[in-house]
């Protein structure tokens, strides 16, 4: 796993990852709902669709909107094996651990964090 500060810096000099950000919608979702349970959901998606060895579709198992979980794994690049291993240092071909399950979520939890400020 990746230092965070490491990664939210290579993170910021990706345009790619730089371009996602919170739309009105996904904003409103998370302020109704608020960051403990959008954070639960972001645990739930994790265990179902990222953590198995070999995910079901993965690199594409991950929308790109209708969700702030969803937006936030695309600009963190969390959003599939592929990426958790070029950005994150987390091989494929193994089911992840509590504790690189917990680290994605923490991830996840920063960007939310960081956009809700701006």
């Amino acid at each position: 796993m990746r230092d965070p500060d490491e990664l939210f810096a290579a993170l910021a000099r990706s345009e790619f990852r730089s371009r996602f950000r919170l739309g009105p919608k996904e904003r409103a979702y998370l302020a109704e709902k608020t960051m403990p349970l959008v954070l639960d959901h972001a645990r739930q998606f994790i265990a179902q669709r990222l953590a198995p060895a070999e995910p079901r579709n993965d690199g594409r198992q991950t929308p790109m909107r209708g969700h702030p979980v969803f937006i936030a794994q695309h600009a963190t690049a969390t959003c599939c094996r592929g990426c958790l291993g070029k950005w994150h240092f987390i091989p494929r071909g193994k089911p992840l651990t509590s504790e690189e399950q917990d680290y994605v979520v923490a991830v996840i939890e920063r960007w939310l964090v960081a956009e809700t400020e701006t």
